[in-house]
């Protein structure tokens, strides 16, 4: 068992600041982000204070940000054998 320290609500957090970086770094305001992503405007201003926010909102303003492609590549990236076993299993 791998002890992990970091919770969901941790990760959530991290999400809304990685979110509102690309933003910035792309010079889009929250209103542009909103009108290019198709999230209504309140909701990407509520993401962006409390990380809340639906699935599919959170992949349209990654989509918006032309993020969407380097997501897919990090969900389908293979996992690192943890055991010795694993290695063996896999050789």
């Amino acid at each position: 068992m791998t002890l992990n320290l970091n919770t969901a609500y941790d990760t959530q957090l991290d999400l809304k600041e990685h979110i509102k970086q690309l933003r910035k770094a792309q010079k889009l305001s929250v209103e542009a982000l909103s009108e290019k992503s198709g999230v209504p405007y309140g909701t990407v201003r509520k993401f962006e204070r409390t990380g809340n926010i639906s699935l599919r909102q959170f992949l349209m303003l990654i989509e918006a940000l032309d993020e969407l492609n380097q997501f897919r590549q990090f969900l389908q990236q293979e996992k690192a054998p943890k055991t010795i076993d694993e290695v063996l299993k896999n050789a």
